[in-house]
């Protein structure tokens, strides 16, 4: 029964962990303060909601810190970038 319980906790602690390293989106205001390291783009999207969720992911991958989106396309399926910040 200890088991569960602590295997229980450590999901629940990791999952916020987890959380605390995601990439932020900003805004271009406040991306002034920051350190451009890069850009990611992403393809496929079939909603807004989607290509921002995607792009967040590719960013947190390239360990960003945040990012803020500078384009949005649609032909069909959406594309976008964003550039990514430490």
């Amino acid at each position: 029964m200890k088991t569960i319980k602590y295997a229980a906790t450590a999901l629940v602690l990791s999952a916020f962990s987890f959380g605390a390293f995601a990439a932020q989106s900003v805004s271009s205001a406040e991306a002034q303060n920051l350190n451009k390291v890069g850009v990611v783009s992403v393809q496929g999207a079939t909603t807004l909601d989607g290509l921002e969720a995607q792009l967040a992911q590719k960013a947190q991958l390239a360990g960003a810190k945040a990012y803020s989106i500078t384009s949005a396309n649609t032909n069909g399926k959406m594309s976008g970038s964003a550039v990514i910040y430490n």
